[in-house]
């Protein structure tokens, strides 16, 4: 069972957003003991994806892991940039030609996503 705040911070919005997800009925919550409302780990968990699954530009691609956020470095050199996007409390790093982030327009605060697609994904519990 996880706190308002703490699915929040899972699903990378404020525990306002949350809260009005759950008074809207999107997002099944009870009560605990002490009447603050809790979300089930497998009620949050189905939220997630079906929030994941939606793609704001109709785009079609086989990789399911997209990362909006914003641009917060280019470094260009003469063949190759590397770029790193900012993804909410996450940094992804690319590397592409120099040529590929100038036709994208890619500098800092410009709005980006990080589509990527793996074949190895190293999958961490954390420590509490």
């Amino acid at each position: 069972m996880f706190r308002i705040s703490e699915s929040a911070a899972l699903l990378g919005v404020s525990a306002d957003t949350v809260r009005r997800w759950v008074d809207a009925g999107r997002l099944a919550a009870e009560r605990d003991a002490n009447g603050h409302r809790i979300i089930s780990g497998a009620d949050l968990a189905a939220f997630a994806r079906s929030q994941a699954a939606r793609d704001e530009h109709g785009s079609t691609s086989s990789a399911r892991n997209r990362f909006r956020g914003i641009v917060t470095e280019v470094v260009r050199d003469g063949v190759m940039a590397q770029v790193e996007i900012a993804a909410g409390p996450f940094r992804v790093v690319s590397l592409m030609s120099r040529e590929s982030a100038e036709e994208l327009g890619l500098e800092p605060g410009v709005v980006a996503v990080a589509v990527v697609k793996s074949t190895n994904v190293v999958v961490e519990i954390p420590s509490a």
